[in-house]
């Protein structure tokens, strides 16, 4: 069970990692995807990193 707990730790800092990409695109001038598409990926990745958080902790605290 350990392992997968750094699975979910190591996937949910992937998608942060994404999020932050993506906020560092919106405060670029001109870029292309429109930034409301850009928003959206930034709220994609930043709920699938929160969910596998909750799930590595979950992993580490109770199993």
């Amino acid at each position: 069970m350990k392992s997968a707990a750094i699975m979910f730790f190591v996937l949910s800092a992937i998608f942060f990692m994404g999020t932050g990409k993506f906020v560092i695109d919106l405060t670029r001038p001109g870029v292309y995807p429109p930034k409301q598409i850009i928003k959206k990926r930034a709220a994609v990745c930043a709920s699938g990193g929160g969910i596998f958080l909750v799930l590595a902790l979950l992993f580490t605290y109770f199993f």
